[in-house]
């Protein structure tokens, strides 16, 4: 009985996994799409006041190489722009809002 619920450790306690998973439920529940659009706004702003023009452009470059990296699962590129671009127009335009805030 003790492997029959996969959410408790083998201590019969709730796992880490299965905590998260029950709190964002009833975070869900209890919220609507106005409060994650406010959360994910001041999450924003306070990133923005924590990190330079340069961490952007790093994680712009990032997006941009994981984005052509699923891409290239695929037979063909149907035109898209590659990722060394997409990383760069991502860490300009993050800087450009950035000097405008």
């Amino acid at each position: 009985m003790a492997n029959e619920n996969r959410s408790n450790n083998a201590n019969g306690k709730m796992t880490l996994e299965e905590a998260g998973r029950k709190g964002g439920e009833a975070t869900a529940k209890n919220h609507d799409r106005e409060f994650y659009e406010e959360i994910g706004r001041k999450g924003g702003e306070a990133t923005s006041k924590n990190h330079d023009k340069e961490f952007y452009e790093e994680i712009g470059q990032k997006g941009g190489e994981a984005r052509a990296n699923q891409r290239e699962n695929y037979d063909d590129n149907d035109g898209k722009m590659s990722k060394e671009e997409a990383g760069r127009k991502g860490g300009e335009a993050r800087a450009r809002q950035r000097d405008n805030d």
